[in-house]
Order: structure tokens, then sequence, then C-alpha cells
């Protein structure tokens, strides 16, 4: 049985030919021409993954975005033609899994739904969580990048991985320190940021470019779901 997408975009033309890319790639399509439409299908429909556009004629698409994650864990990728990152990022924090600028290659959105549903369907509660060439094994208590293993305290493991489950969301240091209440944190620091610094220093290529745990500036840190 092949899988179904919900395709929420506004332009006819552009909606025409993903249905049929994608169709000739074994999805079946169900196409809205607007938000309240898609919302209306999403509440109905069985659907494996949505395709949403940011720009929509009557309501927001970050707002559709907000309302589907309220109720379900399907995943979702953002078109945008904004090319503003802050657009993208407030996209992830509401709850999309990835987003693509338009205008795109066919081949890459494709890509990138697989992408999704694989993550779907591997779920939110596997052992080894995995995101591109880093792994975080939660039995082990372990991290891995390209298969090597990096060095962490206990306490910064705890708070890569309360991030981690937390992909694509933005969480304020008042938020992770809640979730980590239960863990020892070292005598002689107490600071999320230093925290943050010391696992950039073990995950991140280039540490002072970090394009795994991102900071967002005002708000707290961003664990990014899609990750080379």
């Amino acid at each position: 049985m092949s899988e179904r997408v919900l395709l929420i975009e506004d332009d006819s033309r552009l909606a025409g030919m993903v249905r049929e890319y994608l169709g000739k790639a074994g999805y079946h399509v169900i196409h809205a021409e607007n938000g309240t439409r898609g919302l209306a299908l999403h509440g109905r429909e069985p659907v494996d993954a949505v395709i949403l556009d940011l720009m929509l004629p009557d309501t927001d698409g970050l707002e559709v975005c907000r309302q589907i994650r309220k109720r379900a864990d399907t995943p979702i990728l953002m078109l945008t033609a904004r090319g503003d990152a802050m657009d993208r990022i407030v996209g992830l924090e509401m709850g999309a899994d990835d987003y693509l600028p338009k205008p795109f290659e066919p081949r890459e959105l494709l890509a990138r739904l697989r992408a999704i549903l694989r993550r779907g369907r591997a779920g939110a509660k596997a052992d080894v969580l995995r995101f591109g060439r880093l792994e975080i094994d939660r039995g082990a208590r372990e991290v891995r990048l390209d298969g090597s293993s990096r060095t962490l305290t206990g306490y910064q493991f705890a708070l890569l991985l309360a991030l981690a489950e937390h992909a694509g969301r933005v969480m304020s240091r008042d938020a992770l320190m809640d979730l980590l209440k239960g863990e020892p944190i070292e005598a002689f620091d107490r600071s999320i940021d230093v925290h943050v610094s010391r696992i950039r220093a073990a995950i991140e290529d280039d540490p002072k470019k970090p394009r795994r745990v991102i900071t967002v500036r005002g708000a707290g840190y961003l664990f990014a779901k899609a990750q080379a």
C-alpha cells in the first residue's frame, strides 16, 4: 500500500507538478489548496506525511503547522519562498521536521520526504537516536560521531539527550533545567551555556559555527533535526 502524503499548497501549477512527480515515485498525494481545507483533510484522512507551504491565502502556514502538531506527530516538510533564516527556525520550533526553500528540484523534495518518513517510522523512542553522522545511544549513554565515541560528562549527556528528544524545537534554559532536575550537576559549573559549549566542542565539526546545537538569541537552544 502506497504511503499517503497531504500537500497543502495554493499554487495549482506547482501542486500538479508535485502530485505527478511523487505519484510516479509511488506516493498517493492528497491536495488541499488552503490551510483550512488542509486541516480538515488532516483531521479525517489518514496520512503518513504533510508537505506544507508557508504562505497560504487564508492563514499562515506556521499556524497550520502548529495546529497539526497539537494533535498528531505526522512528519511535516515545510516549503518556503522566504529567505529569512528566522522563518525557518520558527517553522522548526512549531514542529516542522524539515524545510525546503522555493524554487526546488523535485528530486530534492523526494529525498527530503523520504528522510522525514524514515525518521517517523523509526519512532521517537528508539534506543539510538540518529541525526546524520551523529548517534546518541540512550542505553549505553554514549555519543558517537562518524562511529567514534565522544567524551561527555553524565550531565552533558543528559543535556544533549534532552535537546535531541525535542529536536526542531527551541528549548529555553529554564525548560532544560526543569528536564534535568534529577541529574547530578557538577559542583563547579552550573551554567547551561558552558555545558552547551563543551557539548559543541565534542560533536560539532566547527564549534565556532555550530550546526547541530544552535543558539536562538533571547530564546534558548535548538537541536537541528536535519544534519549532515
